[in-house]
């Protein structure tokens, strides 16, 4: 993109990200077959096209809020005709979603252990979809990412979400996030590397957070 592009996209990024002056803003107003799904509608377009193409038989989310998300990606799932989804949060509600792909999880996604059995007894060769959307600030995701990267093969997806934020273009004051710990892994891990083509649709939640394992 030309720099006036970038421009545009960003101040675009903006105005979705908060929602017109009044209305608050438009993720929290977006649902998945009536479930809350806080996210951003071209970042799941992009998520079923990974699905569709690397088939995979396991999906991580850390997260899960409302459920919203892991109920569309199950029924990604479904039209694939394989794989589970498991979704990690510290809080427990009691009107989540129910689907037969889904499993949830209670407990922190920067818990060795807890990650440690999400892969207990799984071949390390399956296909493997990992999305960090928990809490945002650098040193909760850098945990994640140093848990969660031993388990994602050649070919497979370490996805972290919101790196749009703390100016990336959003929440300038948000602090250290999800754009700076990925920076920091990326320069540790070249088995990792940025998949710029799922930006394809210019607006996303997640600018150079699309991590593939590589080597």
């Amino acid at each position: 993109m030309t720099p006036e592009e970038r421009s545009i996209v960003a101040a675009f990024h903006r105005i979705y990200y908060d929602g017109p002056r009044g209305e608050g803003r438009v993720f929290h107003r977006t649902s998945w077959m009536g479930v809350p799904c806080l996210k951003c509608p071209l970042d799941l377009w992009a998520y079923q096209e990974i699905a569709a193409e690397i088939r995979p038989e396991l999906v991580v989310e850390t997260g899960t809020y409302s459920g919203g998300s892991a109920l569309f990606l199950a029924q990604v799932l479904d039209a694939l005709g394989r794989g589970e989804v498991v979704s990690i949060d510290v809080e427990e509600r009691p009107d989540l979603p129910r689907h037969p792909r889904i499993r949830y999880v209670r407990g922190s996604s920067s818990d060795g252990e807890l990650v440690d059995s999400l892969f207990a007894g799984r071949a390390g060769s399956e296909s493997r979809m990992v999305i960090l959307d928990s809490d945002h600030r650098r040193e909760h995701v850098t945990a994640e990412l140093s848990l969660f990267a031993p388990h994602v093969g050649a070919g497979s997806y370490l996805i972290v979400e919101d790196t749009s934020v703390n100016g990336h273009p959003v929440l300038p004051d948000f602090g250290p996030g999800p754009s700076e710990a990925v920076s920091e892994f990326l320069a540790a891990h070249p088995e990792f590397a940025v998949d710029a083509s799922r930006e394809k649709f210019l607006m996303t939640f997640n600018p150079g957070g699309f991590l593939k394992r590589i080597s």
